[in-house]
């Protein structure tokens, strides 16, 4: 059994949300991607900001 310093991490858990014409990443940690046409550019903005922390 091991012991840990502090609360773990927490995740971040992204999603891509349609609003009318523009997709836009969303974060569990409250961040809010910009508002963009195209999905995969969603979802890369959603992985840059997973990956970031």
């Amino acid at each position: 059994m091991t012991q840990q310093d502090g609360p773990p991490e927490p995740q971040h858990r992204t999603t891509t949300v349609e609003q009318g014409r523009f997709c836009l990443a969303r974060c569990t940690c409250g961040w809010r991607g910009p508002a963009r046409r195209a999905r995969s550019q969603a979802r890369t903005d959603a992985e840059s900001h997973a990956n970031s922390t």
